[in-house]
């Protein structure tokens, strides 16, 4: 397949994967993501399958049952009834079928501390590898007096690139480089830089996690090639600002998640979290980042 087809297929494959993160609750018909694709339902089974390691269904599945277990680790506690509704599965009963088959065990017995403590082992292996360089994730306490500001954002047209496996090696790095230069040959390059991903690292497996680096366009912009277009609704976040490494980032995040967030009056709401660069992404190198981590809640 030639540079400028395969190009062509990601613009087709990330209009789908948009499609289906952003809402998991609806039906996901074959024939209906094969159409969005422009593609017959059997060339765009095996076109997906290749490109993205997994089915369809596969996709939608895991990403289903990914998302309920972000639901019963993170914010205020919900039946497991009302999870697998919010998840997109038709039961409760097919939810804990699917759960138990991918995690060994139903839902309801399911040790989440025990998991989430072998996950965050797996996380610290991979990211030691990574030119994000990552040492032993702290513990919740808050001793870096990170702040929250509570703030009201309006809906975001963003241009971004969607960088598979993005915790080994230098993926991420030379998606920004190759955004930017799509940006400045289109005067967007200093408008706002956003990075996110729709799965959780706390919960996905990182070679299955999609991280988008990205940069606000203001209006609609048409797709091209592997810079795709994604338009955020307006939006509540939780604000932190930090200026550090790494390891100060991954504080943030579990201080934000593990501390702050179940001892606020607020939940999560199904958008992914950001970070977002008061100016070009890596201005200070790799070991040194001023940013704000915004997380979508309501």
């Amino acid at each position: 397949m030639t540079k400028s087809k395969t190009k062509t297929y990601v613009e087709r494959m990330n209009r789908v994967l948009d499609y289906i993160v952003s809402d998991l609750t609806r039906p996901l018909r074959l024939n209906e993501l094969a159409e969005m694709a422009g593609l017959s339902p059997f060339h765009f089974h095996r076109v997906f399958q290749a490109m993205v390691g997994e089915t369809p269904s596969e996709f939608v599945k895991r990403c289903r049952l990914e998302k309920s277990l972000y639901l019963m680790s993170f914010g205020k506690k919900k039946s497991l009834t009302a999870v697998a509704l919010e998840c997109g599965f038709s039961s409760s009963s097919d939810f804990t079928r699917s759960f138990k088959i991918r995690y060994g065990v139903a839902p309801s017995k399911l040790d989440l501390t025990a998991w989430h403590a072998e996950h965050t082992e797996k996380i610290e292996a991979v990211t030691a590898e990574s030119v994000f360089k990552l040492s032993k994730s702290p513990s919740r306490a808050n001793p870096d007096q990170f702040r929250v500001r509570v703030r009201e954002l309006p809906a975001r047209h963003v241009a971004y690139i969607r960088v598979a496996d993005p915790y080994h090696g230098d993926r991420v790095v030379q998606a920004i480089y190759r955004l930017m230069k799509w940006a400045d040959a289109r005067q967007l390059g200093d408008g706002q830089w956003l990075g996110y991903q729709f799965e959780s690292p706390r919960i996905t497996n990182l070679e299955s996690c999609y991280h988008c680096i990205a940069v606000e366009t203001k209006t609609e912009i048409k797709p091209q090639g592997e810079v795709g277009y994604y338009r955020f609704p307006a939006m509540r976040v939780a604000e932190v600002e930090m200026k550090g490494g790494i390891d100060l980032e991954i504080r943030l995040l579990q201080w934000l998640y593990g501390s702050w967030l179940p001892r606020s009056n607020y939940v999560p709401v199904d958008q992914p979290s950001f970070e977002v660069w008061p100016s070009r992404p890596l201005q200070h190198g790799l070991e040194y980042f001023e940013l704000c981590v915004h997380l979508p809640i309501k």
